[in-house]
């Protein structure tokens, strides 16, 4: 039976963990030069209606050194700009690839596309989660502190798709998580009641980004402004000019606190260059292990091993 990964919530928590072992046998492999080329004859399709950095790349690089060949296209250059039902192009590239990465708007088109496809859909970014990206994160947490459990990880900023997927990730690892965010600007209610219901450890709402920061072990944040909210840009830098991540905010959190940032960053703006280039960031290696963790979801979806 295929698995898709549209959110969190398509894996448990004991094949997170096991995500979590792979990935760092991958990483210390590639640091070694040392490839398993898994999927040699493999082909994977991205179909991109935003653009992309981090993502994009470290797909197709994870693809090459898992020995798959990959098929990039930018959805303007599809059918699906002409309005091509989503189910019969769904069919169709289920018999070209053996997995689809998508990053588009609307979350129920990647739900759709899924229904209807027989080969793995991974969600590469919605409006409403982006859990690849938190999946890379908790992995580096683990790297760095040893342990998601027990931790308190303040999310400070927009109530977006990236505080989404943390939501469900605190509810399905135990690690306490509070989102300070603007009054207007609250994360999902539907998401956060539904994972609050589930969750071990609280997962909390404030307006007050100094108690979210309070002892916590990891601060994170994103920009202010995603893609598609440029027009918001200026309204948005006068509302979250006070969930800034600066020096004074950081002070509050615990001494050996983490900064994340799941970039790009508006240096300045959400965070200060002294915190992103300070000593407690590891926005670097952060964005790395993305490449790490794709290639153990990579893996997983398409042979269905864990390790």
């Amino acid at each position: 039976m295929k698995r898709d990964f549209l959110t969190l919530n398509d894996l448990d928590r004991s094949e997170i963990e096991a995500l979590f072992r792979s990935a760092a046998g991958f990483k210390a492999e590639r640091a070694a030069g040392r490839f398993q080329r898994r999927l040699e004859g493999r082909t994977i399709g991205m179909v991109f209606d935003k653009p992309s950095t981090r993502t994009r790349v470290s797909f197709q690089v994870g693809a090459y050194d898992l020995g798959a060949e990959v098929v990039f296209m930018h959805g303007s250059e599809t059918q699906f700009a002409r309005q091509e039902p989503l189910s019969h192009a769904a069919r169709v590239l289920s018999r070209y690839l053996d997995a689809l990465i998508v990053r588009t708007y609307d979350q129920a088109d990647l739900e759709e596309l899924a229904e209807h496809a027989s080969i793995p859909v991974i969600n590469a970014l919605t409006d409403l989660f982006h859990p690849c990206q938190v999946l890379s994160d908790m992995f580096t947490i683990l790297e760095k502190k040893r342990r998601l459990k027990g931790l308190k990880i303040a999310w400070i900023g927009d109530g977006n798709n990236m505080a989404h997927s943390w939501i469900e990730a605190a509810a399905l690892m135990g690690f306490e998580l509070v989102l300070a965010v603007p009054e207007g600007y609250d994360p999902d209610p539907e998401i956060l009641s539904r994972n609050q219901a589930q969750a071990a450890a609280p997962v909390t709402v404030t307006r007050d980004p100094f108690a979210a920061a309070a002892g916590a072990d990891v601060v994170n944040t994103d920009v202010w402004a995603s893609m598609g909210q440029e027009k918001e840009a200026e309204i948005r830098a006068r509302v979250f000019r006070p969930f800034q991540i600066n020096g004074e905010l950081m002070r509050a959190a615990a001494a050996d606190a983490l900064v994340f940032h799941c970039l790009p960053a508006h240096l300045g703006e959400e965070i200060t260059e002294e915190v992103f280039e300070g000593p407690q960031s590891i926005v670097f290696d952060q964005a790395e292990n993305r490449l790490h963790v794709q290639k153990a979801l990579l893996d997983f979806l398409l042979t269905g091993r864990l390790e």
